[in-house]
C-alpha cells in the first residue's frame, strides 16, 4: 500500500501524472489518497498529516509525501527505511512520521539511476512523477532502494524543531494545523491535563474540556483533540479566524491547574 500526501491540489494533471507514472513501474501499486490539498509549500502542515496516517498504518506501508518548494535545487530526494517506508523530499516534511517509524536506514536518491526504470527524464520542477512517485512504487514492489538511491546517514536528515519550549512558567508553542473547522492544532503531547489554559498575548483564559459541545456556539475552548495535540477550538466555529492564527505561528500558552 502507498499514501499520497501532496500541496498538487484537484486542478490540473499533477496528481494523476503521478500515479500514472507509478503504475508503469509497479502496474500492481495500490494507492490511498491521503490529501492533495496541503496548504502551498507547507512543510509543517504536511509533517503533521504524514504523522497521522503513519501512526495507523500496517508494517511496511509506504509513505510517499510531496511538499517540495526546494524541488530542482540541491536538496536531497529521500528514502527512509524502518517498519514503514517514508519517500520524501529532505526538507523536514519528515520530522513528525520519524517518530513512529523506527527507522534503521535513510537513502538519497540518485536521479539518474532512477531514469533507469521509469524511461524519461527527470524533470527540474516535478520530482513527484519523476523521482518520488516512482521511487515509492519501487519499493511497494520490492526493489531494493540500493538499485536507485544510495545510502546516507540517518542524522544527516533535515528536520523542522517542533518541539515545544518552556519560557517562565509558559508554554511556547508552535501552530503545526489548522483544519477545515477551523481548529488550531499546537505542537504540545503528553502534557498534564489543565482545567484551563491561557493566551497572554491575547487576553485569553479558556476551559480546557472533552469535547465542542460542551461550550456554547461560538465559545472558545481547549481540549486533546483527537490527536492527543493541545487544540484550540469554537464550538461551531473557526478558532483560527477568531484568533488570527495559521500554521507556523508561535502561540504563548498557561496551562491553568488550578483555579
Amino acid at each position: 500500500m502507498i499514501t499520497l500526501t501532496t500541496d498538487f491540489g484537484l486542478k490540473g494533471p499533477y496528481v494523476g501524472e503521478m500515479k500514472v507514472a507509478m503504475l508503469r513501474v509497479n502496474p500492481e501499486a495500490r494507492f490511498i489518497d491521503v490529501t492533495h490539498a496541503i496548504t502551498r509549500h507547507s512543510i509543517i502542515e504536511g509533517s503533521f498529516v504524514m504523522e497521522q496516517v503513519v501512526k495507523y498504518s500496517p508494517a511496511g506501508t509506504v509513505h510517499v509525501g510531496v511538499i517540495d518548494p526546494g524541488v530542482g535545487t540541491g536538496r536531497r530526494a529521500v528514502i527512509i527505511e524502518g517498519e514503514q517506508w517514508l519517500v520524501v523530499p529532505d526538507n523536514g516534511l519528515a520530522t513528525l512520521p520519524l517518530k513512529h517509524i523506527k527507522p534503521k536506514k535513510a537513502w538519497g536518491i540518485d536521479l539518474e539511476r532512477i531514469k533507469r526504470f521509469t524511461g524519461w527524464r527527470v524533470s527540474s520542477t516535478f520530482h513527484g512523477r519523476d523521482v518520488f512517485g516512482p521511487a515509492g512504487a519501487l519499493i511497494e514492489k520490492g526493489v531494493s532502494p540500493a538499485e536507485f538511491a544510495g545510502e546516507i546517514p540517518l542524522e544527516s536528515l533535515v528536520k523542522l524543531d517542533l518541539k515545544p519550549k518552556r519560557e517562565k512558567g509558559l508554554w511556547l508553542l508552535k501552530v503545526i494545523y489548522v483544519d477545515d473547522f477551523g481548529n488550531v492544532i499546537l505542537n504540545l503531547e503528553d502534557y498534564e491535563r489543565p482545567r484551563a489554559i491561557e493566551l497572554p498575548d491575547f487576553g485569553l483564559r479558556i476551559p480546557y474540556l472533552e469535547t465542542y459541545g460542551q461550550v456554547k456556539p461560538g465559545e472558545l475552548l481547549a481540549l486533546p483533540g483527537s490527536h492527543d495535540s493541545l487544540e484550540i477550538a469554537v464550538n461551531q466555529g473557526s478558532a483560527a479566524e477568531k484568533l488570527g492564527l495559521r500554521v507556523g505561528d508561535e502561540v504563548r500558552v498557561r496551562l491553568v491547574q488550578k483555579f
